[in-house]
């Protein structure tokens, strides 16, 4: 998904924790680095766990290589609706616990759980360095 100026513009103000221009260079690091990996075949579900989150609480639409545009899911509980302050809460809440509730995402998806929880403590709670390195940001960019 690109991370446009206009995309961000819409992202709501009580979605964030963090300037809102910091939140979009993380979010399109995590993008970039997602479909890096895809094109050479391999999954960062670290990398992709840091951008779904991210087109979650933003509340972006996401499109299917088909056309079909939906809003983005919600990274723990998987709900089609978008973020707003309580769901939010509710889904940082879900994601401290998420590894033990759902040890199978340990092993099928090594790195989803932190990368969820680490978006979410940055993003929402402002807990925490961003989920990616200033260093990853700028080498991706």
């Amino acid at each position: 998904m690109e991370v446009s100026e206009e995309v961000v513009a819409r992202i709501p103000v009580g979605n964030l924790r963090v300037p809102r221009a910091e939140f979009a260079t993380v979010w399109a690091a995590a993008e970039r680095l997602s479909r890096e990996q895809g094109e050479r075949g391999l999954t960062d579900w670290y990398a992709g766990g840091v951008a779904v989150t991210c087109r979650w609480l933003a509340g972006a639409v996401v499109q299917t290589q088909m056309g079909r545009r939906y809003p983005a899911f919600s990274p723990v509980t998987d709900r089609s609706v978008r973020a707003y302050e309580e769901l939010i809460e509710a889904e940082f809440l879900a994601a401290e616990s998420l590894d033990l509730r759902r040890p199978d995402l340990v092993e099928s998806r090594p790195g989803w759980c932190e990368a969820v929880r680490s978006t979410l403590g940055w993003a929402w709670r402002h807990d925490g360095p961003a989920p990616l390195a200033v260093s990853a940001v700028h080498a991706a960019g």
